[in-house]
């Protein structure tokens, strides 16, 4: 990927930052930018120093809004041509979204409008989209394969399903287009450095955080949302992935779009083709941790399927990419980073 330089939208956050990490390793230049909404400029320099000198050399980091037309197109305009976009920016907590519709809808899809009417204006037709398994809905049985039936429950499912619509019909459109539909499941874990990891600001949207957040003395216990689904220990299952393999996959998607000019439009999971209960990870990170996670059990949330993990077959046959860490891989590098990084990247704030 020498010769390729990528713009990464939400380039601070979780995701973001790991794949910034990965594309530099592969060789690749990245142009990374952010709104720090939901992450810091600190995590940026962390990238830097994990890939060493050299090949931060080939990181610019732009704070910007992909909202901001004018802001963007200064970026596209003074960054270096950009040959592929991936576009993880965007706001994604459920109850949030549940709150505040009309924040949602108009953060998720107009930054992709903008981004894309700025892409195009560059000629720059290559974009992988984060998209996510919550467009599912509630799948009738499992694994998800990607010619499931789509559905969303929630404003934030539904930004990724429209987005997905919008991307799918501007391909249709136009067939120099080449875009990749990247639904994933549940992002778990850190770099191994134990210097680059999850650091939500606020209440925490996913489980992991939380189970983190108990063993490094923020919280007392741990809430587990039902413990009387029809599975083996009676507590739901998900596909936990780890946050570098699915970084991988956005690479691996990258590379198959610049290559392959007729690649058009594809649509894969990235996930791990298993799923693991909320008192395994419990279990694997007590293990890893050496603490120990007390659990309350409480009600079930509305939404919540007993079951949901992906079908991955299409992802290795199309990208030639698949998952290869463990969830005791993905709790001992989440331990790592949160015993060194208990408060996150800034430290300790003031309220808490």
């Amino acid at each position: 990927m020498d010769d390729v330089r990528v713009l990464v939208t939400g380039g601070a956050g979780y995701i973001g930052t790991h794949a910034c990490v990965q594309l530099l390793l592969a060789g690749a230049s990245v142009v990374a930018i952010d709104n720090f909404d939901n992450s810091c400029a600190e995590a940026v320099e962390r990238v830097r120093a994990i890939v060493g000198e050299r090949r931060a050399a080939r990181l610019t980091f732009r704070e910007c809004d992909c909202r901001d037309a004018e802001a963007l197109e200064d970026v596209f305009a003074t960054c270096g041509t950009v040959r592929a976009v991936i576009h993880f920016a965007g706001l994604k907590a459920v109850g949030e979204s549940v709150a505040k519709p009309l924040l949602y809808y108009e953060n998720n899809i107009r930054s992709t409008l903008t981004l894309c009417e700025t892409m195009a204006r560059h000629g720059c037709k290559t974009l992988c989209f984060s998209s996510s398994a919550t467009v599912y809905g509630e799948p009738a049985s499992v694994p998800c394969t990607e010619d499931f039936p789509t559905a969303a429950l929630n404003p934030y499912g539904r930004t990724k399903l429209f987005i997905e619509h919008i991307l799918s019909d501007l391909q249709k459109s136009d067939g120099e287009w080449r875009v990749a539909l990247l639904r994933y499941f549940n992002p778990v874990g850190a770099h191994e450095s134990g210097t680059l990891g999850e650091d939500p600001k606020g209440i925490p949207n996913n489980l992991m955080p939380f189970v983190q957040q108990v063993a490094v003395g923020r919280r007392a216990e741990l809430s587990v949302f039902g413990n009387d689904y029809p599975t083996k220990d009676g507590t739901g299952r998900r596909d936990y992935i780890h946050v570098v393999d699915l970084a991988d996959g956005h690479v691996a998607a990258v590379k198959k779009l610049t290559t392959d000019p007729n690649a058009g439009l594809i649509t894969v999971n990235l996930g791990t083709g298993t799923s693991t209960s909320v008192l395994e990870l419990v279990a694997a990170f007590e293990k890893a941790s050496g603490k120990k996670i007390p659990c309350k059990m409480v009600a079930r949330r509305e939404g919540d399927a007993a079951e949901v993990y992906g079908a991955t077959q299409k992802a290795f046959e199309v990208l030639g990419w698949r998952a290869e860490r463990t969830i005791e891989d993905c709790c001992k590098d989440q331990w790592k980073w949160a015993s060194a990084n208990p408060y996150g990247y800034l430290g300790k704030p003031d309220d808490e």
